[in-house]
């Protein structure tokens, strides 16, 4: 069985690709199989967070693509009393994953977010897309938030909890 030790951001053409929605993006070390059948052990030094188009870097030389897969979302748009940037503060209040376009935020399907910003004036449609959130500066070091990979950090640092929202 092949391992894939390395990544990098895009790259040649791939051996293969590899379709993830987003939280099985978020990969150390796990067997996974190719959309060809392909089984490979991703066995990365840390924690990564993959974004579409990403390549695992396989031991022999050939890379497999990372694609995002198509989920169930909603397409979150803003209203005449609530501009998009107040929708991405309630948003990103509750830590949430959310991928912030120009005129619309795409968030993953809950009943109860929904019913908060429609009562704030958006509008919101269920779609089926590739979901890639904005990643805060958590994840740009590779910190593994309760995701089961076992590692432990040996360094301290402050996961914001003491942080301040202005409107």
């Amino acid at each position: 069985m092949l391992r894939a030790l390395s990544h990098s951001h895009g790259g040649g053409e791939p051996a293969g690709t590899l379709r993830l929605d987003h939280a099985a993006r978020h990969l150390r070390r796990k067997l996974v199989t190719t959309d060809q059948g392909e089984k490979i052990m991703v066995d990365l030094p840390e924690p990564v967070l993959f974004a579409d188009g990403d390549r695992l870097l396989l031991e022999d030389g050939r890379a497999i693509a990372i694609v995002a897969a198509e989920e169930q979302l909603y397409e979150v748009k803003p209203g005449p009393a609530c501009p998009l940037r107040h929708l991405a503060w309630h948003l990103g209040n509750r830590h949430l994953p959310a991928q912030i376009d120009e005129d619309r935020i795409l968030i993953q399907r809950d009943h109860v977010i929904r019913a908060m910003l429609e009562g704030l004036g958006a509008s919101v449609r269920e779609i089926v897309a590739r979901f890639q959130p904005v990643h805060g500066a958590y994840h740009a070091h590779g910190h593994d938030h309760g995701n089961g990979h076992g590692h432990s950090h040996d360094d301290a640092h402050d996961h914001g909890h003491h942080h301040h929202h202005h409107d």
